[in-house]
């Protein structure tokens, strides 16, 4: 479970790029030179997050998209939030 709130907003860590490449993504790190693959499912997560407002509302703009039960989302959500926290590509902020 996230140690924040749905209503705060993730955005790229200053130091990731992030590249699209045929619907998929990879966010390269560039202080550890490490990179993360994302498949179609997981970049459109990205891109959602990254542009709405805040998690909530990104969650709420994935549900109309996707066919997939509310919790289930919101937790696939959250885990991914989580690896990319743990691997230095986003920061988590207020809206």
């Amino acid at each position: 479970m996230l140690q924040f709130s749905l209503e705060r907003k993730i955005s790229a860590a200053p130091n990731v790029l992030a590249q699209d490449l045929a619907g998929e993504s990879v966010l390269l790190n560039l202080q550890t030179e490490k990179y993360f693959g994302l498949d179609d499912v997981g970049t459109r997560i990205w891109q959602t997050l990254t542009a709405k407002d805040s998690i909530q509302t990104a969650i709420d703009a994935l549900l109309l998209e996707y066919k997939v039960e509310p919790e289930q989302l919101r937790q696939d959500v959250e885990n991914l939030i989580a690896e990319l926290l743990a691997n230095g590509l986003v920061e988590v902020r207020d809206s």
